[in-house]
């Protein structure tokens, strides 16, 4: 019979074991590296890890609704209250033909631990010297500083660029850049230093354009005035590459219409956010979300006055 006794005695045994207690192993302190692949019919989509901006924010976050609300849905969703993860999430898109990035990352000028996003990159197997195509959503420097270098050279030197024509037409009009406070300044001496000595060379799209094959322009303006999304169709399946419809997830899926402090026109951006998420959910579209929690894919359904996002489960194969 074991007895209380018998336990004790065989759990002081164990604790004295030296086979035991030597078997420690001091930990990675590190993930693995952070790519995801999956299919949209013969199209093969890889979701390129770039890391993470613990973000500090305050009551400026969102526009419309008071500071308790915000600090309670982060709260609901495990977060501390001032700080906001923002996940940044880049996808290749294999057509069988073209290598199509959309959208490049922080370059790595963004606080750590974001900036990973060449790193997976070569661990997906992808050189940057094969991307054919950068799709460009928007002009925010954590979506076009890994265009270049440190040293501004380009890291994708065979890629043509493309990018939303409103887009390009607000930030590079000097007017509009001494309009804007001398806070946002920075922001569009950035769009410069990425673009200007290649203007020439950089496509400039109109909504409903094919950039590639299978891959359509959607305008989804509000974030920012050209803000584009790209709608992915093969072999009778599609997704939704978002770019910045919304932010995290937890915060503005569930509240659509939360004007976030990013958003250059709160209005606009509420609308749009509720004219793709009302259709993604109607047609149970997959999405990508640029700054979803990794790998940053999934489906959208309507929840109460918003929306819920259900992640795509996880496969071994495609």
């Amino acid at each position: 019979m074991l007895t209380r006794r018998h336990l004790l005695a065989t759990c002081a045994a164990a604790m004295a074991s030296p086979s035991l207690t030597q078997a420690a192993a001091p930990a990675s302190g590190k993930q693995a590296a952070a790519y995801y692949r999956y299919k949209v019919g013969a199209y093969e989509l890889t979701a390129i890890h770039d890391g993470v901006w613990m973000r500090e924010i305050d009551d400026k976050l969102v526009r419309n609704i008071g500071w308790n609300a915000v600090a309670f849905a982060m709260r609901d969703a495990h977060m501390k209250p001032s700080i906001l993860p923002t996940p940044f999430t880049p996808v290749v898109v294999n057509t069988g033909s073209k290598l199509v990035l959309i959208d490049t990352g922080t370059g790595g000028q963004f606080p750590a631990p974001s900036g990973s996003f060449l790193a997976n990159l070569a661990a997906a197997g992808i050189d940057p010297k094969a991307i054919d195509a950068i799709l460009i959503s928007h002009f925010h420097a954590d979506h076009i500083n890994g265009i270049r270098d440190k040293d501004g050279g380009m890291v994708f030197p065979r890629a043509e660029i493309h990018v939303p024509a409103p887009e390009w037409a607000y930030w590079m009009d000097d007017s509009n850049m001494m309009k804007a406070p001398e806070s946002a300044r920075p922001a569009w001496l950035n769009v410069r230093r990425i673009f200007k000595d290649i203007a020439g060379k950089v496509n400039r799209f109109n909504d409903g354009k094919e950039l590639a094959p299978g891959i359509t322009a959607m305008f989804t303006p509000g974030h920012t005035p050209g803000h584009s999304s790209f709608l992915i169709a093969s072999a009778n399946q599609s997704a939704l590459v978002l770019g910045d419809v919304t932010n995290n997830p937890y915060l503005f899926l569930q509240n659509p219409d939360w004007q976030g402090v990013f958003d250059v026109d709160g209005p606009l951006a509420v609308a749009t956010r509720r004219k793709v998420f009302d259709r993604a959910a109607s047609d149970r579209t997959l999405v990508q979300g640029y700054h979803f929690p990794f790998p940053a894919v999934g489906y959208v359904n309507t929840a109460g006055k918003g929306y819920e996002l259900v992640p795509a489960m996880w496969q071994p194969t495609l």
